[in-house]
């Protein structure tokens, strides 16, 4: 008899998943935490920044997700293993990270005075990460090219972040207040719209063709230098700006040329181009340990 070894764990791809999902999970509780102090508080100041914290807290989690889950899919490309355990692990921390707890976050903040209606918003967002979720994972098993180069719909880490993102910015804004003010009204439409858009037929590029061997020129390295130091010296603000810009690119990527199509998006190599679309020149989804989620 042949004996079942099972499925292939690659270590380290695998880690960085365990950490998006440690971070998800942790993420949830800091805004439990805060739910919990801000119903004990009566209005007292301290507690009322102490809330605030965990709400803190709670968003640098979220985005310290999104790296995991970046970094992820780059490390399985990198040691080209076929693992489909680590794309069903990835999509089960993703859940967690970019469904559950932006949901729990923008409940806690806003939604919550709707006792009736607002858990539903919350749900509509959630239940659409997940199936967006399964969706691609159904395309990845398929092995389709398509959704190895580029997300139909907006991708859930990105949604995630733009609602974390834009959180921390409304927090600096209202820092005085200890608490966010009227622009947390923004965040319930704003979810309802990005679960739509998980579901849109809006295309946006993966950038899986990013890694560490990638080239650039070096005005192009420039501007990549000048951009992260100026994301982390204006880190209240520029990571909004960054998931914002990403969102409509989107929208303005149909009308773009395909040189500039290319300049812009790391997994339109030359070869792609060169090839014609040939699906042999492209990195196939069977050959990553996990891929990266939408």
């Amino acid at each position: 008899m042949s004996e079942d070894k099972g499925p292939k764990i690659y270590l380290l791809p695998n880690l960085m998943t365990a950490g998006n999902l440690f971070c998800g999970f942790a993420a949830s509780l800091k805004i439990v935490e805060s739910a919990m102090i801000f119903a004990g508080s009566a209005g007292a100041p301290v507690a009322l920044a102490d809330a605030s914290l965990q709400i803190h807290y709670a968003i640098w989690l979220i985005l310290a997700s999104c790296i995991f889950d970046l970094l992820d899919g780059r490390l399985a490309r990198l040691g080209g293993h076929e693992s489909p355990f680590g794309r069903e692990f990835d999509s089960l921390a993703d859940i967690v990270s970019f469904g559950v707890a932006p949901a729990l976050m923008v409940y806690k903040i806003v939604l919550f005075e709707f006792p009736r209606f607002g858990w539903i918003i919350a749900s509509i967002y959630l239940v659409c990460g997940a199936l967006r979720l399964a969706r691609f994972n159904c395309l990845a098993a398929a092995d389709s090219v398509a959704a190895n180069r580029e997300f139909t719909g907006f991708p859930i880490p990105a949604a995630a972040g733009l609602i974390a993102s834009l959180t921390l910015f409304m927090l600096w804004m209202d820092e005085h207040d200890r608490e966010l003010g009227p622009g947390r009204w923004v965040l319930p439409p704003l979810m309802l719209f990005l679960a739509w858009m998980m579901f849109s037929r809006f295309k946006y590029p993966s950038f899986k063709g990013f890694s560490w061997r990638s080239t650039r020129s070096l005005p192009k390295f420039a501007f990549i230098l000048i951009g992260v130091v100026v994301t982390v010296m204006n880190f209240e603000w520029m990571p909004a700006v960054i998931f914002i810009a990403y969102l409509f690119y989107g929208f303005l990527r149909p009308f773009l040329s395909r040189q500039m199509k290319q300049d812009i998006e790391d997994d339109l190599d030359e070869e792609d181009f060169q090839n014609n679309g040939k699906t042999d020149a492209l990195p196939h989804p069977s050959n990553s340990s996990q891929t990266q989620k939408p």
